[in-house]
């Protein structure tokens, strides 16, 4: 009778939404209906009633049950009456009992589920009501298998809330758990150990997923239990014979690592993995080389790995406290575990290799650290060099023209190599240097019938020596013939013998990699340097079949050209002759694929603008070499902004804009070749960049693909500026009204930058200009701001956000420029509408950047207008409005004098308060104490405090004061 009416009691219909497959009214029922049952006072009852006595055979119902009784003991325990807590511990017993008996488990995920919520009632009262939680348990499951399952679940479901530190817990929480871990270890814990034992041992033959989670359970308990517990000779002899059992050796492995990896005292840590190692090794677990099983040999390399890297730290402990007898034990310790080191880091699978290169490298550390090496030690750092050097190497696996997860985890694991190759170069620079030496000349004397990839380490090893020795980079290409060093040596083998023709786009683009990072080499041998250009030049380079290293050789060639700039002078015209048809540019029509990309492209126009620039040519040649380099851009540009007008088709459109965008962009990039030695003017050059800008100006006003246009145009009147100097400025008034017609936020905020560099670079000699642009500037910025937009349009009010920070920049390079004229010209209408908006800036916007530039602009304004001579009206402005901008912007709710920008806001507040006091004087300081202070309810005392610190020449004791003095007014 009672299943059938507790039956009745369940929401029946809703439980039908609990399917998976149920369709979206039945599930939007089910969840209404479990948002019901928690959050009522009993009814959740029926829940418990339902798992205690069996009652649903469906498993989504019986998850659902769980999850209801969950959020009563995780959110409302506190709340339950005694009768109901006392429900709760019963409901467990009971559905426990249930699986005691039944032939089948339950699925996974409510077992999971289940063990979750045991753990949770555990968390709320093992400390005050269910002391004999785990007495109960065990008695209860004694070593029945379904039990036992979840009673492991529920023991890593307790580590997770009470142990992992990934976890973030509150203050309070931690102190709980904390005292959970100490009662555990006082009253439980050794009865848990035992139960584990006999789980571990009954369990190994008949059911290894269970001795498998014991292990888990075993490994993460180890880390705070007393660790003779398990460290004793029983469990670790239990241990190491299941790492000989198939099903139970990874686990076994994973487990052993925890033990070795507690924090313990040096000495004691020592004998542990000495004796763990001892047994490891009788029981024929350091053969490597007879194991099959590479998963099992990654979990043991990792468990060496821990073994050896705990040596290093009981070493690094003795040795510094000076117990030199407890050390050099540590150190023979270590030491007779190279050999297995050795083993694991040479083997062919990178995943056991990667595992034991944390105690490698140690290892190399600790050797650092000896005054002096035996020949052993001096023997296990060859072995390690040649251990690193196979490794490198690629396998004939590997996808060089579509790269995967495999081979990102290969290249993943060459930097850690390369980490060993650094600490080797400090520990033996000499045995490194001549190693590599030896690989590199041997393999170079047979690059033609060797693999690519024996090449390929080869010519990479000579690349790391330059990291990885950098205090001798330098000098390895000295000069000095008499102390030629290896590196020259193996420089000159390299750009002589031919590997550059080697067929693999590895060796390829190694070799490029390689000249370009010791371009210095070819300071000292200018001789080699024809070769290698030709190298860059032909099908070993520009023109590879390989789209991957043409792309690469053009950015290293611009390198190598700029670096050797000096040394070029005899090849300039043959290079430009020669890369000439890699510099035109491609229209969209063309139908022919590129050999290089546009972005590839822009380091050819670079270096060609460097060799033409840098060249010690006459100025008419330079100017003649610029134009012819300039000119096809020029006269593409003009075709296709024609065309693009014309198209209707969008792809069409956006295929012509991004080409004349590349024209802009490869003539700007020409630029970046001149310098202070070497300007736009001194090589003659100012002619075809004022022909290069009357060309692309005009595509600021083309009707289509604006903002394409305008970008690529602007950024080029930004390089202009730079090289051009006056030359530039008749362009701009007619390129700024072109951008502030029909412009968006993006556009203005993008614009302003540009007047902003204007300003700074040419001040007085703009003046007439910014006085004319100024007011329509402001006045499209007003317009953009004032747009009305979606309330809920992120990306829109991050614009104008944006475009306000950057207006206030503009006005602040004005005021800042001592330019008085530029706003004091705009009538007084105007003047006030800015400087109102300068207020409410640093007001009413709860923008700490922007309310910082705000306050630094009406410092300066004070300064410029607020002194006996200053601008008419403009005292009666200061009163009425910049000091209770003053005092109103840091009273404000959004003002967060904890946030560091805000501090700095505030500082600025301080600095105009402190330029007001300097311009106006007495006169200040009566306003503050008789009218304004006042109309804010500050009492005369704190009002005489303000004003006597306010007239302290220590502006760090008023910004002190003034901090705290808000601090307390929001209290």
């Amino acid at each position: 009778m009672a299943c059938q009416s507790v039956a009745a009691v369940m929401d029946e219909q809703a439980l039908l939404g609990l399917n998976p497959n149920a369709d979206a009214r039945y599930r939007q029922r089910a969840m209404a209906y479990f948002e019901q049952l928690k959050e009522s006072q009993d009814a959740w009852e029926v829940c418990a009633e339902a798992l205690a006595k069996g009652i649903y055979n469906d498993d989504h119902v019986k998850f659902f049950c769980f999850q209801v009784l969950e959020h009563q003991i995780k959110f409302r325990h506190a709340g339950l009456s005694d009768v109901q807590q006392q429900l709760v511990r019963e409901t467990l017993m009971k559905w426990l009992q249930c699986q005691l008996m039944n032939a089948q488990p339950e699925k996974p995920f409510i077992r999971n589920k289940a063990a979750q919520v045991f753990a949770l009632t555990f968390i709320m009262e093992y400390l005050t009501l269910w002391p004999k939680f785990f007495f109960d348990v065990l008695s209860l499951v004694g070593l029945n298998p379904h039990g036992v399952d979840i009673y492991l679940r529920t023991l890593m479901a307790i580590d997770a809330e009470v142990v992992d530190r990934d976890i973030l817990h509150t203050p309070e929480e931690t102190r709980r758990n904390t005292l959970i871990k100490d009662t555990m270890r006082e009253q439980c814990i050794p009865s848990l150990v035992e139960s584990w034992y006999q789980i571990l041992q009954t369990y190994q033959q008949s059911h290894p997923e269970l001795t498998c989670q014991c292990l888990e359970v075993v490994g993460a308990f180890v880390s705070w239990i007393d660790l003779s517990l398990i460290a004793n000779d029983r469990f670790v002899n239990l241990l190491l014979s299941q790492m000989s059992v198939e099903e139970l050796r990874e686990e076994a492995c994973d487990c052993l690592f925890e033990i070795v990896n507690k924090g313990m005292d040096p000495v004691d840590k020592t004998k542990l993995v000495e004796s763990l190692c001892r047994v490891l090794q009788s029981a024929g677990f350091f053969n490597v080389e007879q194991e099959e099983d590479v998963d099992f040999l990654a979990k043991f390399s990792r468990l060496v790995n821990g073994m050896g890297q705990s040596l290093v730290l009981s070493w690094t402990k003795l040795a510094k406290t000076g117990n030199m007898k407890d050390a050099a034990e540590s150190l023979q310790a270590i030491e007779t575990k190279v050999p297995l080191l050795l083993q694991l880091l040479v083997h062919e699978d990178d995943d056991i290799s990667a595992n034991i290169v944390g105690f490698c490298y140690e290892y190399l550390h600790v050797l650092k650290q000896l005054p002096q090496l035996t020949e052993q030690q001096q023997g296990n750092i060859e072995a390690i060099m040649l251990a690193v050097m196979k490794k490198l190497t690629y396998d004939d696996e590997y996808n060089f023209d579509n790269e995967g997860e495999d081979e990102a985890m290969f290249v993943e694991y060459r930097k850690q190599l390369k980490m060993l190759l650094d600490r080797l170069a400090q520990v033996s620079p000499e045995l490194l240097l001549e190693a590599v030496r030896r690989v590199f000349t041997n393999t170079m004397q047979n690059w033609q019938s060797a693999q690519f990839m024996e090449v390929e380490v080869a010519i990479r090893l000579l690349y790391m020596l330059g990291e990885a020795l950098p205090a001798s980079h330098g000098a390895h290409f000295s000069g000095n013939v008499a102390k030629t060093s290896a590196l020259q040596d193996m420089m000159r083998t390299l750009v002589s013998c031919g590997v550059s023709s080697y067929q693999h786009t590895s060796v390829s683009l190694e070799f490029f990699e390689t000249v370009v990072r010791y371009d210095k080499f070819f300071i000292v041998e200018p001789q080699h340097i024809p070769n290698v250009l030709m190298a860059f030049l032909d099908q070993r380079g520009l023109r590879h079949n390989s789209p991957k290293v043409r792309s690469r050789v053009a950015y290293l060639f611009s390198r190598f050209i700029k670096s050797l700039h000096k040394h070029m002078n005899a090849f300039i015209e043959d290079i430009l002759t020669r890369i000439q048809d890699l510099l035109e540019l491609t229209p969209p029509e063309n139908g022919f694929p590129a050999l290089l990309t546009s972005d590839d492209q822009l380091f050819m126009f670079e270096t060609a603008g460097i060799l033409i620039v840098n060249g010690e040519c006459p100025v008419e040649r330079k100017q003649a070499l610029m134009r012819s380099l300039l000119a096809p851009l020029m006269d593409a540009f003009r075709l296709l902004l024609a065309k693009l007008p014309q198209e209707s088709e969008e792809e069409r459109q956006t295929a012509l804009a991004d080409c004349l965008s590349h024209a802009v962009g490869f003539a700007s990039r020409t630029s970046k070749a001149f310098s202070n030695k070497q300007t736009v003017k001194q090589c003659g050059c100012t002619e075809v960049y004022r022909e290069c800008l009357q060309t692309f100006l005009p595509a600021l006003s083309c009707p289509v693909q604006r903002g394409v246009l305008r970008s690529s145009v602007r950024s080029f009147l930004h390089r202009m500026i730079i090289c051009m100097e006056e030359e530039v400025l008749p362009f701009i008034p007619a390129a700024s009204e072109h951008m502030l017609k029909d412009c968006e936020a993006k556009d203005l905020q993008e614009f302003i930058p540009l007047i902003s560099q204007i300003t700074a670079k040419f001040k007085r000699q703009v003046s007439p200009f910014l006085q004319q642009v100024f007011m329509p500037l402001v006045l499209a910025i007003f317009e953009v701001l004032g747009r009305p937009a979606e309330d809920n349009d992120q990306a829109a009010a991050l614009e104008k956000q944006m475009l306000r920070r950057s207006y206030f920049s503009f006005i602040q390079t004005i005021a800042g420029s001592g330019m008085n004229e530029v706003m004091a010209n705009q009538g007084a209408e105007n003047i006030e509408r800015v400087v109102f908006t300068i207020i409410q800036g640093a007001v009413d916007f709860p923008d700490p950047i922007a309310q910082k530039t705000c306050f630094i602009i009406l410092s300066k304004l004070v300064e410029l207008w607020g002194g006996k001579d200053g601008m008419v009206g403009f005292p009666d402005f200061i009163y009425k409005h910049i000091v209770p901008a003053c005092f109103l912007a840091p009273l404000k709710p959004t003002f967060d004098l904890s946030d560091a920008q805000t501090v700095l806001t505030l500082s600025e507040c301080v600095v105009t308060l402190k330029m007001i006091h300097l311009k106006r004087g007495p006169e200040f300081i009566q306003f503050l104490q008789q009218d304004y202070l006042p109309s804010l309810q500050v009492s005369p005392e704190i009002s005489q405090e303000l004003c006597h610190v306010l007239q302290q020449p220590d502006i760090k004791v008023l910004k002190t004061y003034i901090k705290a003095f808000f601090q307390r007014a929001k209290l």
